[in-house]
């Protein structure tokens, strides 16, 4: 794997084919909110998913790595074409290897995206390191880039957005919308 400390983003970036997401913290704000029914309830950004899907239109592909499990991810991501999905995986080194085994890619071919120590790990092995802007101060010093909104915030697409514009896709996501 190339060094991340010499190699220049650019380069690092073009390469990235999948985005790896953590749950709670980056797609959601961290909030945990039960019914009465004691059914969980998460709150996802649109702009997240509108990221994802101009992302999936370019040929790219996202996978969710968290670990806690939630009906609400699954729906969430079923919406949004996201797959792989590993859900209950506190350890999540070794889910990050099923996930480069089951899709048959490099890790530095995988961008991912955390917010706490669990996902250090993950972070530190992957092609290119993104923490939210409310993550853990050791997440924030390893990143390659951190975003602008929080976690649940709209984190996602300012990612998406930052990591397209490194690739050279952006202004064709914006020129369809101009007409």
């Amino acid at each position: 794997m190339p060094d991340r400390k010499t190699e220049p983003i650019s380069q690092r970036a073009a390469r990235i084919e999948l985005l790896l997401l953590d749950v709670d913290g980056v797609l959601t704000d961290g909030s945990i909110i039960y019914h009465d029914t004691g059914t969980e309830l998460k709150r996802f950004h649109v702009r997240d998913g509108s990221g994802l899907k101009f992302w999936r239109q370019m040929g790219k592909r996202a996978a969710i790595l968290s670990g806690r499990k939630s009906r609400a991810v699954a729906v969430r991501a079923k919406e949004l074409g996201i797959t792989p999905v590993f859900q209950g995986r506190s350890d999540k080194l070794p889910a990050f290897e099923e996930l480069l085994a089951a899709t048959g890619l490099q890790a530095e071919q995988v961008c991912a995206i955390g917010d706490d120590l669990p996902d250090l790990p993950v972070l530190s092995r992957c092609g290119v390191a993104i923490a939210v802007a409310d993550a853990e101060p050791e997440l924030r010093r390893m990143a390659d880039y951190t975003t602008g909104p929080p976690g649940g915030r709209g984190a996602v697409r300012d990612a998406i957005e930052w990591l397209m514009r490194l690739q050279g896709t952006w202004d064709s996501v914006v020129a369809r919308f101009q007409g």
